[in-house]
């Protein structure tokens, strides 16, 4: 028989944080720091909308694009957050998540050969879904020293004739870092002079601890060149509702639109009408969930201080990303370590691309008990590594 298989998904390497939290699931007293959701409940008035709408019998399925009212909202929300104006018809898609979005758009702008400028460490999914369209994924490598944020000069490196899409991907995961109205300025000049698109993923956009967000959508001339991708899993807890958006040129966004009515329908109908709640009276929930990830944000920065683990100061997200490089491991090496002395499961560096290499991401989205175990084990962990250095 003919192999059944397309070469590219075989040579695509499945995602390296499952790897550890399929051992943490069969170890008994382990404590897992590893996925990136909220250990918070999805608020009630949001999960009672939810409830409602299946009393109601309103799970048919919805337009394409999604319900009008919530692209209606969505526009209201980036209107009051970021004074930017879109179209509801024409220019928002609801998706099935933030990952379905970033898929959406690359295959409906990317040809084959086109270069995409990813940089890294970030998301799992852009590099793969790049391949996937016959792109070619060109990476960045984000420095510690410029606390992993973007720089004009790195884009500018990458940059060729074949160089099509930037993929912004701030807040960052997995480092926390941000980038700040004058980061992005200092971008945005360059995506324009050399006549790039970007896709911004934004999903961790809610949750910043210095000041607000800012989108490069705000920013003069690059709304027309960017689709802005947006969620509900981590800023209202509602990572199982499957759930996010992309807002867009029509043009683009057109094109979106059809390739998900071949490949999804439309998106959940249940949680189309949470997300109308949840965008309507939710900004006291996100303000609270904000406030708790940035106490275990300081906490575990206090906590590795004390250990003498260097690490900088992330303003976004949920993620920290402490360097091990001190310990003459690599990072899957330490991370297998210490989920095996100590169990506790991080995610090796690596797993977001090789620019992660000593280094460990670690999720706050837990409650401060939890971390406070954590971090004694990682203290003892440590402790017994610089033992054996010193022997």
């Amino acid at each position: 028989m003919r192999d059944p298989l397309a070469k590219k998904v075989i040579d695509i390497k499945p995602s390296g944080i499952r790897k550890f939290f399929d051992i943490v699931s069969e170890m008994k007293d382990a404590i897992s720091l590893g996925v990136g959701e909220p250990d918070f409940d999805t608020p009630w008035h949001i999960r009672d909308e939810g409830i409602y709408a299946h009393e109601k019998g309103r799970t048919f399925y919805t337009s394409n694009a999604g319900l009008k009212e919530l692209r209606e909202e969505i526009c209201n929300y980036i209107n009051r957050t970021q004074g930017v104006t879109y179209d509801p018809i024409k220019q928002v898609l609801i998706t099935v998540g933030g990952s379905e979005g970033i898929d959406m758009a690359l295959r409906a702008m990317c040809n084959p050969g086109d270069e995409v400028l990813i940089p890294q460490p970030s998301y799992v999914s852009y590099e793969p879904c790049a391949v996937l369209t016959g792109a070619v994924p060109v990476i960045i490598d984000l420095k510690a020293e410029n606390e992993f944020r973007l720089t004009p000069e790195e884009i500018e490196e990458k940059i060729t004739d074949k160089t099509k899409i930037l993929i912004l991907p701030f807040p960052n995961n997995p480092t926390g870092s941000i980038m700040e109205k004058s980061d992005l300025e200092a971008v945005a000049e360059v995506v324009v002079k050399h006549d790039l698109y970007v896709i911004s993923d934004e999903i961790y956009s809610e949750l910043t601890y210095k000041g607000k967000h800012v989108s490069i959508v705000s920013l003069p001339g690059l709304k027309e060149r960017t689709i802005l991708i947006n969620g509900f899993s981590k800023a209202y807890a509602m990572t199982g509702w499957r759930l996010g958006y992309a807002c867009g040129p029509e043009n683009i966004i057109a094109q979106m639109t059809k390739i998900h009515q071949f490949a999804i329908m439309c998106a959940p109908t249940t949680s189309q009408y949470a997300a109308i709640e949840a965008l309507k009276n939710g900004d006291a929930d996100v303000e609270m969930m904000r406030e708790s990830y940035n106490r275990r944000r300081r906490f575990l920065l206090n906590a590795f201080k004390e250990m003498g683990i260097e690490c900088f100061e992330p303003f976004g997200a949920f993620y920290v990303f402490p360097c091990i490089k001190e310990f003459g491991m690599t990072s899957e090496e330490f991370a297998e370590r210490f989920l095996r002395e100590e169990k506790v499961a991080a995610v090796p560096g690596t797993a977001f691309g090789d620019s992660g290499e000593g280094y460990l991401r670690i999720s706050y989205a837990y409650s401060l008990e939890r971390l406070e175990e954590a971090m004694k084990r990682l203290s003892h962990f440590v402790e017994k590594l610089r033992s054996e250095k010193k022997a």
